[in-house]
């Protein structure tokens, strides 16, 4: 056999093999559409991209009712996933994807902004509650649990009580907030790859809190 048959065959085989399906399922929520980009409520989005950027990986392949992608974080294969159900129905496209591929809720990792967090503030959590986070709550809701784990970024308080709350999270970031959300994106982003392997304590004692 010759040198190009064996190379042949090595890559017949390897074209030939299934491909393992994802153990994980990482989701950052946002709106869909271009009026919506950088703005404080797609912040799940801005980590998903720089998620892509730092690995190499695109998330543009449409299914599950959201724009989808492949990496490997953690030593784990992932399922990206960017809802464009519109935030109030992100769980859709979650229960969806996730049903798909027999992803339980404690490996459905999921990315969203916090008003309660000053801006650039990471906090992450094992479960919880909505915590008035509609893309969650809705995502509870379709899953039936709150047993999943999530990355939490501050996005700042409404600047004075009487603000309306859907124009204050449908904002756009100021000047001087975007070094801290572009630090916040990173680490978030490390935040995955962490979470993935080591698990939450680990994740939380490396990155919970506010950066640089």
């Amino acid at each position: 056999m010759s040198i190009f048959d064996l190379f042949a065959q090595i890559e017949q085989k390897r074209t030939a093999a299934p491909a393992t399906p994802p153990e994980w399922l990482v989701v950052g929520l946002g709106n869909p559409g271009k009026k919506y980009e950088n703005t404080r409520h797609n912040t799940g989005f801005l980590v998903m991209d720089t998620l892509c950027r730092e690995h190499g990986v695109s998330c543009d392949r449409s299914r599950f009712r959201a724009l989808t992608g492949e990496a490997v974080l953690g030593g784990k294969r992932v399922l990206l996933l960017k809802p464009q159900t519109f935030m109030n129905l992100s769980g859709e496209a979650v229960r969806e994807a996730a049903a798909f591929y027999k992803i339980p809720p404690e490996r459905v990792l999921v990315i969203f902004d916090d008003i309660s967090l000053p801006v650039g503030t990471l906090r992450i959590r094992a479960k919880g509650s909505a915590g008035g986070q509609n893309g969650v709550k809705n995502i509870i809701a379709q899953l039936g649990s709150e047993q999943f784990p999530r990355i939490k970024v501050g996005i700042g308080g409404k600047p004075h009580p009487d603000y309306d709350l859907a124009d204050w999270v449908l904002s756009s970031f100021r000047p001087e907030e975007q070094e801290a959300m572009q630090d916040a994106a990173k680490r978030a982003a490390a935040a995955v790859s962490e979470l993935i392997e080591h698990g939450v304590p680990s994740a939380v004692q490396k990155y919970n809190g506010k950066g640089k």
